[in-house]
């Protein structure tokens, strides 16, 4: 045999044998990636079991897993999933449900929001729409007459719909305003029976004693985000008197709904570190909105986020605070499209219907038939009416 054979044939023996040992290596890393996703997934199941939710170092290493394993995605929807069906959201369950409930999740519920009050904000606020400070074409209107607040109360219940936000613009709401909205409310519930949220702004302790006084049962009022961002998207206040008007709401008994918006530029450090906050304020329920970048806003050229990353925020939010209500408001349709129907797969358990704020929402028929084609909520009313929120709880970038 010549030498060139053999020099041909040494070749391809180390040629063999480095693809050996590159597929020896290969498959040892995937079993070490595999079992180091199975470490951290049995990890997050225990604590949702024990119905604390996940740690920040256990959603830190989600998110790694996450990075190097794409398709690990799967996995996480279907454990946010089976944590909806395991808790009792829809209030603050913190107990496991009944071995006999954890095969079906709560119903979702709806809310509906009417702005009631519109433009002209002292805030600064980069997201929104109706801030002073910025040029768009926002509605600028005063309270209204406290009929059009019973009509949409009236439109809503007759669609099904479980909760009605009244929204007014601006830091908080005046005297004359406030005394205004607490005897509508009255009405309000004594003709339609719906369940009212409040989100009026900034909320003194003897104000929120009032509106719990007036019926309402929910007040709205989002930190936005985290305490270490927040001073990137408003510079006329702090987030901490948000925070009181939080503590304030829930001292005074009103269930309390606070979240905020994803896509305004923060970190999902400083994702989780909202996370922490609202978990540390114990609010009953997270409103979840992505920002639409509004024109005339500081934030009207933001990307928006892609819808994979908008399912990881629910899904994780779900984790942390597995029996709380997990509620996706504002930038829905923007963000998620046809994606939207799996933010129940994601661990949702409640949803904002119709227009938002200042934005179009998803339209009111298709939110209904998607309910009952998923299998979540029966369309069990008589008929259907298209739902404006404009005067006509999340922040739909107000």
């Amino acid at each position: 045999m010549d030498g060139f054979v053999v020099d041909n044939l040494r070749g391809i023996f180390l040629m063999s044998l480095l693809c050996s040992v590159a597929a020896a290596i290969s498959r040892k890393v995937f079993h070490i990636n595999i079992t180091r996703q199975l470490s951290v997934f049995e990890n997050i199941l225990e604590s949702v079991k024990s119905g604390k939710g996940v740690t920040l170092e256990q959603a830190r290493a989600l998110l790694a897993v996450l990075d190097n394993n794409p398709d690990a995605m799967l996995d996480l929807l279907a454990l946010a999933r089976l944590t909806v069906s395991r808790f009792a959201a829809s209030g603050a369950a913190t107990a496991a449900a009944p071995a006999s409930a954890i095969a079906a999740a709560p119903a979702p519920f709806t809310c509906g929001i009417i702005n009631a009050k519109s433009g002209r904000c002292a805030e600064n606020c980069s997201f929104c729409a109706q801030s002073r400070y910025h040029a768009t074409a926002s509605p600028v209107y005063p309270l209204v007459d406290d009929e059009v607040l019973l009509e949409r109360a009236r439109l809503l219940a007759e669609n099904g719909v479980d909760y009605m936000g009244i929204v007014i613009s601006g830091t908080g709401p005046s005297d004359k305003d406030f005394e205004r909205i607490c005897a509508a409310a009255q009405r309000i519930i004594g003709e339609t029976g719906i369940k009212l949220c409040a989100s009026l702004g900034i909320l003194g302790m003897e104000q929120a004693v009032a509106l719990k006084q007036a019926g309402f049962t929910s007040y709205h009022h989002n930190l936005e985000t985290s305490r270490s961002f927040y001073p990137e998207i408003c510079g006329t206040h702090g987030v901490e008197i948000r925070e009181q008007t939080v503590a304030n709401a829930r001292v005074a008994g009103l269930r309390v709904c606070s979240g905020g918006i994803f896509g305004l530029g923060e970190s999902w450090e400083q994702r989780l570190e909202m996370a922490e906050t609202l978990r540390e304020l114990n609010v009953d329920s997270i409103p979840v909105n992505f920002l639409n970048p509004i024109p005339g806003t500081p934030l009207e050229n933001a990307a928006t986020l892609p819808p994979r990353e908008a399912l990881m925020v629910i899904a994780l939010f779900r984790l942390m605070h597995p029996g709380r209500d997990i509620v996706i408001c504002g930038g829905r349709g923007k963000v998620l499209g046809d994606w939207d129907k799996l933010i129940f797969s994601a661990g949702a358990n409640g949803m904002m219907v119709g227009d938002y704020l200042t934005t179009k929402g998803s339209p009111f028929e298709r939110d209904l038939a998607m309910l009952e084609e998923l299998g979540v909520r029966s369309r069990d009313v008589a008929g259907f009416r298209g739902v404006s929120a404009q005067a006509g709880i999340g922040d739909a970038n107000a």
